[in-house]
C-alpha cells in the first residue's frame, strides 16, 4: 500500500531509463532557478525586522510606539495593529492574483521567462519601498513585490523539477527552500546592521533589488526546460537543452520522444486545464495541491519568521536581541535545509515529513507551556532573559524540524506530482492556496496572539498533529520516480486507487 500505514514500495517505475550525470550546466541552471527563493526569503526576513525599527514606526505607525510605552499593555498585544499587518500581508494578496495568472503565462511563454518577469516586478517593488514617503507608497511597493513573488514561486519550482534528473530531483528542488533560507538570514543581518540608523529601514527595504537583480540576470543566461520547450513546439531547442543538462555522452532521444508523446496526448484534450484538474482521476493531485501548502502555512513557520523580532522584543530580549534571534532562527533553518537536500533522495519524502512534524509538535507545545508558566495566563508577568532564551532554543528546534520537512518539501511535492497537461495549473493552485492562507494568518496572527496569548502555539500544534497524520495515511512516496511515470503511484495507494482506473493508475496517464 503505497503511502498507507504499511511500508511504502518506493522503487522507481519508469517507461524509460532517464539517466544523466551531474553536469556543470545542470548545477548552474538549477542554482539560477533556485535563487528565486532569495526573493521570497529576503521579504520574509526583512519585513518583520523593519517593523521593529523605531524610525520606521515613527514615520508610518506611531500608534504602536505609544502602545509600547503603555506599561498596562500585556506583552502579547503591543504589535496588534491592522494597518501594520496590512503592510505585511498586502504582498500575499498580490501574490495570490499573480500566481493564478502565472498558470497560463508559464504555459504560453515558458518557465524561464516567467522567472524573469517576476524578478523585474520584485525589483520595482523593492525600489518603491526603499523610497516610500507614506503608507500608500509602502503598500504599492508591497503589491509589486507580491506580483514578483507570485510569478517566481510558481515558475521556479516547476523549472527545478522538470530539469533535474529523477534520482536527484529532491535535492535540486529543495534548493529553492535553501535559497529562501539564505534570503531570510541575509535580511536579518542587514536589519541588524541598519537598525541603528534613522535611514536604516530604507536600506533594508531597498536592498530587495539585489536578489531580484541576481536572479533576473542569471535567468537570461540559462535556457528554458525541455518540457516547456516541447510544450511550445520548440523541439530542436528542447533537444539542445536536454543535451546540455544531461551531458553530451547521454542518449537523450528516448527522453525527448517521451516528452513529445506526453505533450501531444495532453494537447489532444481540448479542455480548459482548470476544468481538467477537477476530473475524478485527478482528485489525488488536486487534494495534494490544496493540502500540502495549506498545512505548511498552518505549521506557523512564516508567522514566526514575520513576527519573530516583534515576538522576541515583546518577551524581553530587547531590540538587538530580537534581531539577533531572527538571524539565529534563519541560520538553523538554513542548516536543516542542507540536511534535507542531502537525504531527501535517499530516505524519501514521507520520512522527512513525519519526523519533522513530530519535532515541531513537541516544541510548539513546549513553547506554549513555558510562556503560560513564566508570563502568566494573561501575559502580564515579565519574562526573564533566561526564559526568553529558552523560548528561542525551543523555537530553534521547531524551526529545524520544519527546515528538513515542510519547508523544502512543500515546494517539491506539488511540482513533481502533476502530469504535463495540468502541471502549470496544479502548481498555480498550490501557490495560490499558500498565499491565501498566509494572507489570512499574517492579517490575524498579532490579534490572535493578543487574545489567545500562549494558546496561539497550541493552535499550531493541533494543526501539526493533523498534517502529520495526513502524510502518514494519504501521501505516497515519490522518490526517484520520473515525472512522466508519476501517475503510477496513485493506482497502488490504498485510498487513491479508487479514483484511478486500474492498479497502475493508467486513467491518470495524460
Amino acid at each position: 500500500m503505497a503511502g498507507g500505514i504499511l511500508p511504502v514500495d518506493s522503487t522507481p517505475i519508469s517507461a524509460i531509463n532517464i539517466d544523466g550525470k551531474l553536469t556543470l550546466s545542470i548545477i548552474i541552471t538549477c542554482i539560477v532557478a533556485a535563487s528565486g527563493g532569495l526573493l521570497y526569503g529576503y521579504d520574509l526576513g526583512v519585513s518583520g525586522g523593519v517593523t521593529t525599527m523605531v524610525p520606521f514606526l515613527e514615520k508610518f505607525f506611531p500608534d504602536i510606539l505609544r502602545k509600547a510605552a503603555n506599561t498596562q499593555v500585556n506583552m502579547y498585544c503591543v504589535y496588534d495593529s491592522q494597518v501594520l499587518t496590512l503592510f505585511t500581508s498586502s504582498l500575499y494578496l498580490a501574490g495570490l492574483v499573480s500566481s493564478l495568472a502565472a498558470s497560463k503565462v508559464t504555459a504560453a511563454y515558458g518557465r524561464r521567462n516567467v522567472i524573469i518577469i517576476g524578478g523585474i516586478l520584485f525589483l520595482a517593488g523593492g525600489a518603491i519601498n526603499g523610497g516610500a514617503e507614506n503608507i500608500p507608497m509602502l503598500i504599492l511597493g508591497r503589491v509589486l513585490l507580491g506580483f514578483g513573488v507570485g510569478f517566481t514561486n510558481q515558475a521556479a519550482p516547476l523549472y527545478l523539477s522538470e530539469t533535474a534528473p529523477p534520482k536527484w530531483r529532491g535535492s535540486f528542488s529543495t534548493g529553492f527552500q535553501f535559497f529562501l533560507g539564505i534570503g531570510v538570514v541575509a535580511a536579518g543581518c542587514i536589519n541588524f546592521a541598519t537598525s541603528k540608523h534613522t535611514w536604516g529601514w530604507r536600506v533594508s527595504l531597498g536592498l530587495a533589488v539585489v536578489p531580484a537583480l541576481v536572479m533576473t540576470i542569471g535567468s537570461f543566461l540559462i535556457t528554458d526546460t525541455p518540457n516547456s520547450l516541447v510544450e511550445r513546439g520548440k523541439i530542436e531547442q528542447a533537444r539542445k537543452a536536454l543535451h546540455k543538462i544531461r551531458g553530451s555522452s547521454i542518449d537523450i532521444e528516448p527522453e525527448l520522444e517521451e516528452l513529445i508523446k506526453f505533450t501531444q496526448v495532453a494537447k489532444s484534450v481540448k479542455q480548459e486545464p482548470f476544468k481538467t484538474i477537477l476530473k475524478r482521476e485527478y482528485r489525488p493531485h488536486l487534494v495534494m495541491a490544496f493540502a500540502i501548502p495549506f498545512f505548511q502555512q498552518l505549521t506557523g513557520i512564516n508567522i514566526v519568521a514575520f513576527y519573530s523580532p516583534n515576538l522576541f522584543q515583546s518577551i524581553g530580549l530587547g531590540h538587538d536581541g530580537a534581531l539577533i534571534s531572527s538571524i539565529i532562527l534563519g541560520s538553523v533553518s538554513l542548516t536543516s535545509n542542507l540536511i534535507s537536500a542531502g537525504i531527501v533522495d535517499r530516505f524519501g519524502r514521507r520520512i522527512l515529513f513525519i519526523t519533522g512534524g513530530a519535532v515541531m509538535l513537541v516544541n510548539l507545545i513546549a513553547v506554549a507551556i513555558v510562556l503560560a508558566v513564566v508570563s502568566g495566563v494573561d501575559g502580564s508577568k515579565d519574562i526573564s532573559k533566561g526564559n526568553a532564551i529558552l523560548v528561542l532554543v525551543l523555537l530553534c528546534l521547531y524551526t529545524a524540524g520544519f527546515g528538513w520537512s515542510w519547508g523544502p518539501l512543500t515546494w517539491l511535492i506539488p511540482s513533481e506530482i502533476f502530469p504535463v497537461n495540468i502541471r502549470t495549473t496544479g502548481q498555480s493552485i498550490a501557490i495560490a492556496v499558500q498565499f491565501i492562507i498566509i494572507f489570512v494568518l499574517s492579517q490575524t496572527f498579532l490579534t490572535m496572539l493578543c487574545h489567545f496569548k500562549f494558546g496561539a502555539f497550541v493552535f499550531y500544534a493541533f494543526w501539526v498533529t493533523v498534517m502529520t497524520l495526513f502524510i502518514i495515511f494519504f501521501l505516497p512516496e515519490t522518490k526517484g520516480i520520473p515525472l512522466e511515470s508519476m501517475y503510477t503511484i496513485w493506482g497502488k495507494h490504498w485510498f487513491w486507487c479508487r479514483f484511478v482506473k486500474g492498479e497502475d493508475g493508467q486513467q491518470n496517464h495524460p
